[in-house]
């Protein structure tokens, strides 16, 4: 209502000042339109011979200054003139005498407020056009309010999410359970003497629920809600960020007991001393308020702060000493039980056809989180959608699991018959060697047709079961997997393409990770190699420290090359005897673009696939349960 008041406000003024200016500029004009001007010569010719009837004489000026007036009338022919002259006096007695009838007009006297307006005005104007740009750069109200904080509180609209719509994070719930007991009945802790922790930092890869969660304890509570990210208290301006922190903390304290939720704390609470302007810019100075507030807790104080990060290696220590972020839970990526609770979730209010399978989905996803698998509802919605059907099918969510994998499918894109032949033995030899070495995790599905940005084509690998712990030849089979895909062009085509340049990156990672880091090198020893140095520059970056010689340097490339060669050699004897059988796996593949495990499994056992796909009388084996311990790899190999 405020807003709508002071634009009607603005548009008065701007309606007063063009009448005003059509008052001083268009109205003379249209009263010297209703006179013939002539020169004062030609006026005084007339006057003498006595053709002028009727004299008018103004003069607007203020007294004592010129006596220039304005001088119209009308002739005997009825002509009306005008004209200017001066001595308006002896001009008056003259034309008198003559036997014109003369009328004077008085001088008009300026009142003190029309030469306000006139001097004032303009300047005033120009102010308030100023203002009211500030007003509308700023989001209204908020003109000079630079240190106000930016969090939105909820009131009664306070989230409506609780925790039984948090899946797959029992123990973080758990956690904060205490947190909403304080909040609903805080003597019960305070007549024991217990101290509830005040700071809550939830901290996980990005996608596992921080920020739902956070809203969820809200919900819980039913208490007030302040929502704010990290970046909303930093601004070129040193010393704002610190003034938006009290700001924050004093509305806080008027709505206890409430909930602060500062989503990205990263943005703010990065390490002090970073960068090479010292410890006087503006972030810093904002977590040095930040951390003074976080201290500034007492008894009576019931405001609980919660933060979510995914980088809690960048925040400073005294951010996270007891007494501030006492309390830290980990919201890590979710097993198959978590999976499916969050598929369950988000498939609510949801048709979805009778042989859907939830605990077959979550045992296919493994490593997605919440935002993965919600993603992965949604495209399977998106496809029924686009094939008008009524409900969601197995088909769908297939579909949007590979999507949320590897991409959509790019059909449109024109691949030559050669390079789809490379393509298809490459993809074939990455299933075979996995195949064949034990303990590999099984092959889901080979496919030829691109998808998302740069795959030609992919091998799905999906682990069996929940690892967490990997064995140096689980590392080497791995590495030789890897490397199978250029085994089968050199073995096949005589020659190698590009397409293997993602293979050999991870596959050298692996390799130098095994002997620098996890001591599996025999002639290095069990000595870890080379240390992470935190870079003082732009942040908290993390450099290589060498803290070996050229001497070991080059033993540990030799070392490296040694596993990637002995790997290579042992993919190439795999391939080498099984050449008849890669053909006819490769001949399929290539017509009919995609095999999944079963189909897979029966032509690796030598058995024929029918035109609809199934291996005849061949059981599908067990489906995966969780994608493995966690090192670099993501089961796609492209």
């Amino acid at each position: 209502m405020g807003r709508v008041v002071k634009n009607l406000g603005l548009y008065l003024v701007l309606i007063l000042l063009v009448v005003t200016m059509v008052n001083m500029f268009l109205t003379p004009e249209e009263t010297q339109r209703q006179y013939d001007e002539i020169s004062y010569s030609q006026f005084l010719s007339e006057l003498e011979a006595g053709h002028i009837r009727i004299l008018q004489i103004r003069n607007n000026n203020q007294p004592g200054e010129s006596s220039a007036a304005v001088i119209q009338g009308e002739m005997q022919n009825g002509q009306r003139f005008l004209t200017y002259g001066l001595e308006a006096g002896k001009l008056a007695d003259k034309a008198a005498a003559l036997g014109v009838m003369v009328t004077v007009e008085a001088p008009q006297k300026s009142t003190w407020w029309g030469s306000l307006l006139t001097t004032l005005f303009p300047t005033l104007l120009l102010m308030g056009v100023w203002l009211y740009f500030l007003y509308s750069m700023q989001g209204g109200g908020r003109v000079m309010s630079f240190s106000k904080s930016k969090a939105k509180l909820f009131l009664d609209n306070r989230p409506k999410v609780t925790f039984a719509d948090v899946a797959g994070c029992d123990e973080s719930k758990e956690e904060l359970q205490e947190v909403i007991h304080f909040l609903k009945s805080p003597e019960k802790f305070t007549r024991l003497g217990a101290k509830v922790p005040r700071g809550v930092l939830l901290v996980g890869p990005p996608g596992t629920g921080k920020t739902l969660l956070a809203r969820a304890a809200a919900g819980e509570a039913n208490v007030p809600f302040f929502c704010a990210s990290g970046s909303d208290f930093v601004e070129m301006f040193v010393g704002v960020g610190a003034a938006r922190v009290r700001d924050l903390f004093a509305q806080a304290k008027r709505y206890q007991p409430c909930i602060i939720f500062i989503d990205e704390m990263d943005a703010v609470g990065r390490h002090r001393g970073a960068g090479l302007g010292g410890g006087h810019d503006e972030r810093e100075q904002t977590l040095n308020q930040l951390l003074v507030e976080l201290d500034g807790f007492d008894g009576s104080d019931s405001s609980i702060l919660i933060a979510a990060t995914n980088r809690p290696d960048i925040l400073d220590p005294a951010l996270l000493r007891p007494g501030r972020f006492d309390r830290h839970i980990t919201m890590d990526r979710p097993d198959v039980r978590g999976r499916e609770a969050i598929l369950k979730v988000h498939m609510k209010e949801k048709a979805f056809d009778n042989d859907v399978d939830v605990s077959i989905l979550a045992r296919r996803t493994p490593g997605l989180v919440g935002a993965d698998l919600e993603n992965l509802i949604n495209e399977a919605a998106l496809l029924a959608a686009r094939h008008d059907k009524d409900k969601i099918g197995m088909e769908e969510l297939e579909e949007g699991i590979e999507r949320v994998m590897a991409g959509p499918e790019r059909r449109s894109r024109l691949i030559s018959e050669k390079e789809k032949k490379i393509i298809a033995y490459h993809e074939v030899g990455h299933a075979m060697v996995a195949k064949v070495l034990p303990d590999s995790d099984p092959v889901h599905k080979i496919s030829i047709i691109p998808r998302g940005h740069a795959a030609l084509g992919y091998t799905l690998q999906l682990p069996e079961e929940d690892r967490f712990l990997t064995s140096r030849s689980d590392l080497i089979n791995r590495i030789a997997i890897l490397l199978s895909g250029r085994v089968a062009e050199e073995l096949v085509f005589g020659d190698v393409t590009s397409g293997a340049a993602n293979d050999l990156d991870r596959a050298t990672q692996t390799a130098r990770q095994m002997v620098t880091e996890l001591g599996m090198s025999e002639k290095l020893g069990l000595v870890k190699l080379g240390n992470k140095r935190e870079e003082i520059f732009l942040g908290r970056d993390i450099a290589e420290d060498r803290n070996y010689s050229e001497e070991i340097a080059y033993a540990i490339d030799q070392e490296v090359k040694g596993i990637i060669d002995a790997c290579y050699s042992k993919a190439r004897n795999i391939l080498g005897e099984r050449r008849e059988l890669m053909d006819k796996i490769a001949s399929v593949l290539l017509e009919r673009e995609v095999l999944d495990g079963s189909e897979f499994e029966a032509l690796m056992k030598g058995d024929t696939v029918d035109s609809d796909g199934a291996a005849p009388d061949e059981a599908v084996p067990p489906l995966p349960e969780s994608r493995g311990d966690g090192l670099p790899r993501n089961g796609l190999l492209a």
